[in-house]
């Protein structure tokens, strides 16, 4: 069975280095507020970036991404995002994450717990984006909000439960 998870888990080379990872949070950033959410990112304490995040999976899936953490424009450290499951997976995905912390306490929340778990040590509440491309800022009331964006290839899904977010070195 060890072996079923290692060939199903998503692809992963060496991790990307810090000048990367900031190019892609920033065109990923770039293209996001160019979709109606720039009144949020103000607004937001901290805004945590997985430009690319590998979803894939043969009956065992796993997912994998790196990002950035901005807090107030200014870098606040990188991060992985984690996960596995069991179930009916079948395909490979590449989405973009972001993730919005719109209170202090929920950023405080998040910093200074290590190994950060989605619906255990916080809920995200994933916002979609509606019809146009637009985003309802008026009915986002929830400290802790999501967007997964651009989703392509065989497999698709709008949660982020179970997944684990780490700090990690660059």
């Amino acid at each position: 069975m060890a072996l079923n998870l290692t060939v199903v888990a998503p692809p992963r080379s060496e991790g990307a280095s810090a000048p990367e990872i900031d190019a892609d949070v920033d065109a990923t950033l770039h293209s996001f507020e160019n979709q109606g959410a720039r009144e949020l990112a103000i607004k937001a304490a901290g805004i945590l970036v997985f430009p690319s995040v590998v979803k894939a999976g043969i009956g065992f899936g796993g997912e994998y991404g790196e990002g950035l953490l901005i807090i107030r424009g200014k870098p606040g450290g990188y991060y992985n995002l984690v996960s596995g499951s069991s179930g009916l997976h079948l395909g490979v995905q590449v989405r973009s994450v972001i993730i919005m912390f719109m209170t202090e306490e929920a950023l405080a929340s998040f910093e200074r717990t290590y190994g950060w778990k989605v619906g255990v040590d916080g809920s995200i509440a994933i916002v979609t984006i509606g019809a146009g491309g637009s985003i309802d800022t008026e009915n986002v009331t929830s400290p802790v909000i999501g967007f997964v964006l651009d989703p392509t290839g065989l497999m698709y899904t709008l949660t982020l439960e179970g997944s684990k977010i780490s700090r990690i070195s660059r």
